[in-house]
């Protein structure tokens, strides 16, 4: 069973694994030929694989989250 300690130093990594999943998955979508969505600016844009950028619609600003901080998803 693992130590609170071995359990907080894995979740530290979680920021770190997460950014390299999502940008790895951005570069072979777009290498793949398909179009991916971000946000930019508070608008929703579609990026194509030539660099085109088509905006979708304007959305909510993003919530600000203090680093170490801990949120629960209900």
């Amino acid at each position: 069973m693992a130590t609170d300690d071995e359990i907080e130093g894995a979740e530290g990594k979680f920021p770190q694994l997460a950014q390299y999943a999502f940008s790895n998955a951005y570069r072979n979508a777009l290498d793949s030929g398909q179009s991916v969505l971000v946000s930019d600016n508070g608008f929703l844009v579609e990026v194509f694989p030539n660099g085109t950028r088509n905006i979708i619609r304007q959305i909510d600003p993003p919530i600000p989250v203090i680093v170490g901080s801990k949120l629960t998803i209900m």
